[in-house]
């Protein structure tokens, strides 16, 4: 096992003492008596991280081994959490990381990167702050660009530095009713009459994970994506989610006839579904196609005693989603993201360049687009 010699700082500040370079033994931080110690574990190798995730109240889909697995098999991030639990204790708390490395947008650690959240695992504020602040050092010391968390409730100290950068809105609808109250929670014009469309229209509905029905949702990402001026997440990115969620990713696809209409991306976990990726043909939205989708998924959530139905976040400004998401009876509440160091103010692009390159994604073959998004995604997690 190799060790370092501890490096000691001014009396009374801190002490660092590595314990081992090894992925398997943690990483010890010790501050001034009045802190708590901090440690660095492997979650994907620490039999404790699971056993947390399974049993702490606000922990998601995103702090799970297989979200994490996902994200290390597709992007090469690796994972990193922290804790004041030290070895061979329970673990109670983490703060869960990946580590970053781009030569395009620079090294940084993000809690999480692709996901709409990652509540830190606490009970205080002051486990949060040492964990942040062992965090930082480690930041410091290795001369990265910075340090992401996005919290949904916890809310860092003053004291450790970090800044709000965005804020988004985050809607979750309580499934906790019965079915037929809930559908008449639903917006009469925007939901339920576009149910009962979808069932006149006979749509065909299929779910499953399989290669062919992954197919037919790539299709409708690219053309979703394409009018949302962006390039689509790699075909690989679904397939890793795929190998490491199983039967808990479902994808689910509303077709007329042959063809495929509307498509959403599920993943379960614990008390909670959540939606994270969709695509439709916008032309062919009055069909309701994406009204029965989500129906489908209230409807089978329900029936496996699911408590919540996760919608995502939603950019302050993108006003139609917000309201197709309240029409749904779905709850909003801000969700901030802090960063350290602060990120200097924000110089918006040129019209021109914004200009140039929607022209480039609409008039972009399919192949193209999905080449660029293949290159880009693992750099801007």
């Amino acid at each position: 096992m190799k060790t370092e010699n501890p490096t000691r700082w001014n009396p009374g500040v801190a002490i660092r003492s590595i314990v081992a370079a090894s992925d398997d033994v943690p990483l010890l931080l010790k501050m001034d008596h009045s802190a708590p110690s901090v440690y660095e574990i492997n979650p994907l190798r620490d039999p404790r991280w699971p056993t947390l995730v399974e049993n702490h109240p606000q922990s998601s889909v995103f702090h799970s081994t297989k979200w994490l697995k996902a994200l290390q098999a597709v992007y090469g991030y690796e994972p990193v959490a922290v804790t004041t639990c030290p070895p061979g204790a329970s673990l109670t708390n983490g703060l869960v990381f990946c580590r970053i490395k781009s030569w395009l947008t620079g090294r940084r650690f993000v809690s999480l990167p692709f996901s709409d959240h990652c509540e830190p695992l606490v009970d205080g504020p002051d486990d949060l702050d040492a964990m942040l602040l062992h965090m930082q050092r480690d930041l410091d010391q290795r001369k990265w660009r910075y340090l992401e968390i996005r919290p949904i409730s916890q809310r860092p100290s003053s004291q450790v530095g970090l800044k709000k950068t965005l804020t988004y809105q985050f809607h979750r609808l309580d499934l906790s009713k019965s079915e037929q109250e809930l559908f008449h929670g639903f917006h009469k014009d925007c939901v339920q009459r576009k149910i009962r469309r979808a069932e006149r229209e006979e749509l065909k509905y299929e779910d499953g994970n399989s290669e062919a029905l992954l197919q037919k949702f790539y299709k409708l990402l690219v053309i979703t994506r394409r009018r949302q001026y962006l390039p689509p997440q790699p075909l690989a990115w679904f397939r890793g989610l795929i190998a490491t969620f199983g039967d808990n990713l479902k994808i689910r696809l509303a077709s007329k006839g042959d063809l495929p209409v509307a498509c959403i991306l599920t993943l379960s976990s614990k008390r909670s579904v959540v939606y994270k990726y969709g695509g439709s043909i916008s032309s062919l939205n009055k069909l309701g196609g994406m009204a029965l989708l989500f129906w489908k998924t209230i409807q089978e959530a329900k029936g496996d005693g699911l408590e919540e139905l996760d919608m995502g976040r939603s950019t302050t400004d993108n006003l139609g989603l917000i309201a197709f998401k309240e029409h749904w009876g779905a709850i909003g509440s801000p969700l901030t993201y802090w960063r350290y160091p602060a990120p200097g103010p924000y110089v918006p692009r040129p019209a021109w360049q914004k200009s140039l390159a929607r022209r480039l994604v609409q008039s972009a073959p399919d192949l193209a687009l999905e080449a660029v998004g293949t290159l880009l995604y693992r750099h801007i997690g």
